[in-house]
């Protein structure tokens, strides 16, 4: 089996070294796909996430785990896949928004967010843009963090949450199965 991670937003491919490596010595091949937010357009990024789905495919069965915006970028590739890419097996969400984030809305307004996380910043903040990357065609796992902050006059305003994201903006109900993971 091969497995491929993209990292989220203001990360990279080392974030998930831990993983990584417990998945290759269980047998799984692995790689990583690397991007840079600051430099590129979210359509460019997924261009090339979609060449690189398409090559790996043709070695075999693959899976796919993005991290945050690693799958909303998964998600939008998958879309673009010509109809004879062989199919992934299974992708997995590993706290990857699917509704619009609220903290790139409430981020949206600060220059240094802006300029850090350009077009994938904006996407992440756009209810229209956000919507238009429907669900995938595969079977998908949301695994989504429940130990985030908890006040109810915070960020998440007493939502579920895991310091960044909110259940509610993780779940959707074409979610094969969504685990829930107190962290």
């Amino acid at each position: 089996m091969q497995i491929l991670f993209v990292h989220g937003m203001g990360r990279t491919s080392a974030s998930a070294w831990w993983m990584l490596r417990q998945l290759q010595q269980a047998g799984h091949g692995t790689a990583v796909f690397n991007y840079a937010v600051s430099l590129q357009r979210f359509d460019a990024i997924t261009r090339r996430l979609s060449e690189k789905i398409q090559h790996m495919g043709l070695s075999g069965d693959l899976v796919l785990v993005g991290h945050s915006l690693g799958g909303v970028l998964l998600r939008a590739a998958l879309q673009s896949l010509p109809s004879q890419t062989p199919a992934p097996r299974h992708l997995f969400l590993l706290g990857s928004p699917i509704q619009p984030s609220g903290m790139a809305q409430r981020l949206s307004r600060n220059p240094l967010f802006r300029l850090a996380t350009t077009d994938c910043g904006a996407l992440l903040g756009s209810a229209g843009r956000m919507a238009a990357i429907g669900p995938p065609t595969v079977r998908t796992t949301g695994i989504a963090g429940t130990k985030g902050l908890d006040h109810a006059r915070g960020p998440f305003a007493g939502e579920v949450n895991d310091g960044v994201v909110t259940l509610a903006e993780v779940s959707a109900p074409w979610l094969t199965d969504q685990v829930l993971v107190p962290v």
